[in-house]
């Protein structure tokens, strides 16, 4: 998991308020360059969403976020999720994660998370809110520290920084709210996101290209 998100460097964290645009919106992420999809746990039609994607969008990588819970967890997995991302550093769902040989990715901020992330075995942590806690700034001053770990910021990142976060050699992949806004959703304007997915995929191209 951790080489695919390198290689594909943008993941879209995705909020879903009806089910039936999953299916479009990962097809129209997948058309962009963009199968790593990250649908978050914040609203009713969520579990449906990645129910659906993981049964009808093979092509896509579907992973569950903004879980909380074991149980959040618990439900993910047996949905079809193939990853896992949390908001922050929860010692018990990430054991349980490990123990389903499921790919999570829980945030850090400071210091002191990202050393008890280590200690629990992790080597890839979401970074977030990026922009607000301290940004490329930050992550370098991480990196120094933990020379081992790979970083995927999320929150505040969008196409006029996302050069930036992905020219450290520390980030493994951006996690990005700007590919699937919630008025394109309601408009039903999936041209619109295979556009913006295909233009952050060629921002990870030419950046990781140039390094």
């Amino acid at each position: 998991m951790d080489q695919l998100l390198e290689e594909t460097g943008v993941v879209p964290v995705v909020v879903i308020d009806n089910a039936d645009d999953a299916v479009p919106l990962a097809k129209a992420l997948v058309e962009g360059g963009l199968p790593i999809i990250e649908v978050t746990l914040r609203t009713q039609a969520a579990t449906a969403a990645i129910e659906n994607i993981a049964k009808q969008v093979p092509e896509a990588v579907i992973g569950a976020g903004t879980v909380l819970s074991v149980e959040h967890l618990q439900l993910a997995h047996n949905i079809g999720a193939q990853f896992i991302v949390s908001p922050g550093l929860n010692r018990t769902v990430v054991e349980v994660s490990q123990a389903n040989n499921l790919p999570i990715y829980p945030g850090i901020a400071t210091a002191s998370e990202l050393q008890s992330a280590w200690n629990m075995g992790l080597r890839t942590v979401k970074f977030f809110p990026a922009e607000l806690a301290g940004g490329v700034a930050m992550i370098k001053a991480l990196a120094s520290v933990f020379r081992d770990v790979k970083f995927m910021p999320t929150g505040g990142v969008a196409p006029n920084n996302l050069r930036e976060y992905l020219s450290l050699p520390t980030v493994t992949a951006c996690g990005g709210s700007w590919l699937a806004p919630s008025n394109l959703l309601t408009e039903k304007n999936f041209t619109e996101i295979t556009r913006l997915a295909a233009e952050a995929k060629k921002i990870a191209v030419e950046t990781r290209a140039s390094e």
